[in-house]
């Protein structure tokens, strides 16, 4: 396969469906790359001594889309290296250990694909429209990502 055949791609995907590590790292995979770095966010079972049942994500979903397909735009001027990139975010309800967001980026070396999965998740949280309500036993709650620069402009 000559590299000009495998061509730098980006998968993005909000999807309701449970993610899958072994689909979302497959379709980074590269015979150019050494390396596949991976972010999996899941669910964990409390949070400031409340037992979380489960979590519900909503999400403007063109806009987040397209706030994500930025992101992936960034990460190539940063790191020109980057082969693949895939963000899948979980919508609606994800229960405890399962994933809300995969990212998986592939790079020839594995310094530009683990500091590139680091920035995606970072500005993930900070600029994309979803939002997340953790659900408690007795009570539930809205959370806002402490990067989100829109939550945070107003304090």
């Amino acid at each position: 396969m000559d590299e000009s055949e495998d061509v730098p791609k980006d998968f993005i995907k909000l999807k309701s469906e449970k993610l899958s590590v072994d689909e979302v790292s497959e379709l980074v995979v590269s015979p150019y790359c050494g390396a596949v770095s991976l972010f999996i966010g899941t669910t964990r079972n409390n949070f400031e001594g409340k037992k979380v049942i489960h979590l519900e994500y909503e999400a403007y979903t063109s806009m987040a889309e397209s706030e994500i397909k930025k992101i992936c735009r960034d990460v190539r001027q940063k790191w020109p290296s980057i082969k693949h990139i895939a963000v899948q975010h979980r919508l609606g309800v994800v229960p405890i250990t399962e994933a809300s967001v995969i990212i998986a980026v592939s790079s020839p070396h594995r310094a530009e694909s683990l500091e590139a999965v680091t920035y995606c998740i970072n500005t993930l949280k900070a600029s994309v429209p979803i939002w997340k309500k953790e659900i408690y036993e007795d009570e539930y709650s809205w959370k806002e990502n402490k990067e989100c620069f829109w939550a945070n402009s107003e304090k």
